[in-house]
């Protein structure tokens, strides 16, 4: 980053970084991210879960589609419509996300373990049926598994998009990585490339559809309200920047549009070129931080290893 990028940008990532802490405040979470010296976490530096995760636009829009796929499926639609607050608290199930998220990936082995097994504890209470009565757990290693590759699409898909180019090779090793989550969570038979996320979305098209609770989930997402400034707009261009992540059959079934893919794909090159001012307004993040812990310059990121 030149010099005089930084300058020139310097009012605009400050504006930027304002509104990123306000809507997600660090420290909240407890987790010492800079102590014990030398403990890799899950992943260590040499990972490439640690570069795609350091991309937050890529991050926030790839989770945004990542809720938009996990609409259409039933079973795991109904564990959120029946046990989440998400009604009245969306933004705080963002913030309890993102917090899963960058433990797992960046925080010490113990803390990431930690966080494991809470979300285990959860899961094992929560069930009941779907509004036409079918049965489902949140531990139910099937849900897991989607709900999963769900996020990891998101997340790949946010990177390649709004962060830096992804070789296919690099796209297996991240798929290849970050199922341990996964499958430590309990799910199985988690694809490890992209060949096989492609075959497992054609495998799950049957469990899926669109119905009444769908749109109302959508519909509460499109009227959250992020606590920042202008937070209509900032809403719509990250959610429709996550809207262009999503597959074209995915689309289908939610019946965009012509005219909405395009809106989708305009909010997707702003995104695009906001990503320098959001990596100017973001140099302390968990990644640097996990960085340092490990006696490494942060710098080491901004290639594939």
């Amino acid at each position: 980053m030149s010099a005089m990028f930084k300058t020139l940008s310097a009012p605009a990532a400050a504006q930027i970084r304002r509104w990123v802490l306000g809507a997600f405040p660090r420290g909240e979470s407890g987790i010492e991210y800079d102590l014990p010296a030398g403990d890799p976490g899950l992943f260590g530096p040499g990972s490439v879960t640690w570069r795609v995760h350091a991309e937050f636009p890529g991050m926030l829009a790839g989770g945004l589609c990542a809720l938009m796929l996990q609409t259409l499926h039933p079973r795991a639609l109904a564990a959120v419509y029946d046990h989440s607050n998400f009604r009245d608290d969306l933004v705080g199930r963002l913030r309890r996300t993102t917090a899963f998220v960058a433990g797992t990936t960046y925080a010490p082995r113990g803390e990431a373990d930690k966080l494991i097994a809470r979300v285990r504890a959860i899961h094992a209470r929560i069930g009941g049926q779907t509004a036409d009565g079918v049965p489902y757990r949140a531990d139910d290693p099937e849900l897991l598994t989607w709900v999963h590759v769900t996020e990891a699409y998101g997340f790949l898909e946010g990177c390649r998009r709004y962060g830096r180019e992804v070789p296919p090779t690099i796209a297996d090793r991240y798929y290849e990585e970050v199922r341990r989550v996964a499958e430590a969570l309990g799910a199985v038979d988690v694809p490890e490339s992209e060949a096989g996320v492609a075959t497992y979305f054609a495998r799950v098209q049957t469990q899926l559809r669109v119905d009444a609770r769908t749109w109302e989930v959508l519909g509460v997402l499109g009227r959250a309200r992020l606590p920042v400034p202008a937070a209509g707009l900032s809403r719509d261009v990250f959610l429709r920047a996550g809207a262009a992540l999503l597959p074209d059959w995915a689309c289908a079934r939610l019946g965009r549009t012509a005219w909405q893919r395009a809106r989708d794909r305009a909010a997707a090159r702003m995104m695009r070129g906001m990503a320098p001012l959001f990596r100017a307004a973001l140099p302390d993040g968990l990644a640097p931080r996990a960085c340092r812990r490990m006696g490494l310059p942060p710098e080491v990121l901004g290639r594939w290893p």
